[in-house]
């Protein structure tokens, strides 16, 4: 007798193997200096710490990650020098969070390979397979969230 596929095996099968990929291109073009989610983290600052402060409570919230997994992780960014922290003006016991020069630069050599990455995803499916697939994964994801 056949055993039945599932799709939750499917998507956590696939999303290792992406999470694999990703995790070596990251490694490789950081001299193994970073890992992933590292990388992860400071892609999020990139995008999104232009206009506006981040603080380390919101990459908790957005990676689902404890408070003790995130300050560990933004310890080693801030050993490393890729991130600072700094204090804002309405609440010195507040840091937000700021790239380095360093981190930036590292950010841009990783975004252009992950997106030569995700295109060969895209080029094995047509315009319409693409769009039934983010349709489907976003119910997913509702029912899962």
């Amino acid at each position: 007798m056949k055993k039945k596929r599932t799709i939750g095996f499917e998507i956590k099968t696939v999303s290792n193997l992406i999470k694999r990929k990703i995790d070596e291109i990251v490694a490789v073009n950081s001299d193994h200096e970073i890992t992933g989610m590292q990388g992860w983290i400071i892609a999020f600052l990139y995008d999104n710490t232009e206009h506006q402060d981040i603080f380390q409570r919101d990459l908790e919230k957005k990676f689902q990650i404890r408070r003790s997994t995130a300050t560990g992780i933004l310890q080693l960014l801030e050993k490393k020098q890729y991130i600072v922290r700094v204090p804002v003006d309405h609440d010195a016991r507040l840091k937000k969070l700021v790239l380095t020069q360093k981190a930036r630069e590292l950010h841009e050599r990783i975004d252009s390979q992950i997106e030569e990455f995700d295109n060969r995803l895209e080029s094995e499916l047509t315009k319409e397979e693409v769009e039934i697939l983010f349709g489907i994964l976003g119910k997913i994801r509702k029912t899962v969230e």
